[in-house]
């Protein structure tokens, strides 16, 4: 994920002696300055931060270094061929079919070291205890997770969940590079990203941690139409309409302008090609749909209804 690629700083190191001590922000910019040149885990960069890390141990950004290092060595990519459309949430490198039409997709599959990936997972997590407010380090180590378990995210979920946990129950002054003080509308969003990571995974781990997940968010955001809307979407992939409507119903009771609510009420009722459901979300989605392109297009598939 993007901010993974953000930790990464993008940075290059001049060669030093092992008898030089140079200042604090000194190391930090002659490592940008060297992964710039070489990459997170080109030539030169561990001898940088073995340095680094001798002069100053308790340096947050030579730990989040130490992690780029470390979690950028840990990965090898292939080349694979799969029969499917689309890979952990990905398209093909190069969509292809056999003389029988039968898909042969080729993808960019990522291997991981499993002692480099715990190398670099006890670098974020010292980062994350020394800057235990700063909620972008948190984020990055649930990257690197999702990522590392290859579309069977259970320990991504409990960590999800122990961050939800943490945030519900002990209120933290987060912080996030770049954008300052993150209160609890964005911490939500920020959840919300993870809960469509997860269902992005197209496998039935990532399918179950997505419902998993949203109805954890439930506990503490009671009637939340992000996650209300998770889970009708959910038992929609799965055909199970009733308990699809139950929620879609419930967000549009508290909004009935939730597009989200309206667009996947439509799609369930044409699936089951249910007519007169269908002008139930078509009457809503005429009145309240978000732009005049949405009201009219609800208007219209209403009207083709009345003349037939």
């Amino acid at each position: 994920m993007k901010r993974i690629l953000v930790i990464l700083f993008s940075l290059v190191a001049l060669s030093v002696s092992a008898q030089e001590t140079f200042p604090q922000e000194e190391y930090l910019r002659r490592y940008k300055n060297l992964v710039a040149r070489v990459g997170a885990s080109g030539v030169g960069v561990e001898t940088l931060l073995n340095r680094w890390a001798e002069a100053y141990p308790e340096d947050v950004q030579q730990m989040l270094a130490r992690f780029s290092f470390c979690y950028a060595r840990c990965q090898t990519t292939r080349v694979q061929q799969m029969p499917l459309d689309r890979y952990l949430g990905k398209e093909p490198l190069l969509p292809m079919t056999d003389s029988l039409g039968n898909k042969c997709n080729y993808f960019e599959v990522t291997d991981f070291d499993e002692e480099l990936y715990a190398q670099a997972n006890l670098a974020i997590d010292q980062a994350i205890a020394a800057a235990p407010e700063h909620l972008d380090y948190r984020l990055v180590k649930l990257d690197a997770m999702m990522a590392f378990e290859q579309g069977n995210p259970d320990m991504t979920l409990q960590q999800l969940k122990a961050l939800a946990d943490y945030h519900f129950k002990q209120h933290p002054a987060w912080v996030y590079e770049g954008l300052g003080e993150v209160d609890n509308d964005q911490f939500k969003a920020f959840m919300q990203d993870y809960c469509v990571a997860l269902f992005r995974l197209g496998t039935p781990g990532g399918s179950e941690a997505f419902k998993a997940f949203s109805e954890y968010l439930l506990t503490y955001c009671k009637d939340e139409p992000l996650y209300l809307n998770n889970l009708g979407s959910y038992y929609l992939t799965k055909k199970d309409f009733k308990k699809a409507q139950k929620y879609f119903d419930q967000v549009l009771k508290k909004d009935p302008s939730d597009m989200t609510a309206l667009r996947n009420g439509i799609l369930m009722a044409r699936t089951k090609k249910d007519v007169k459901m269908e002008k139930k979300y078509l009457e809503l989605m005429a009145r309240n749909g978000a732009s005049e392109t949405d009201r009219a297009s609800a208007q219209a598939r209403l009207d083709a209804y009345q003349r037939r």
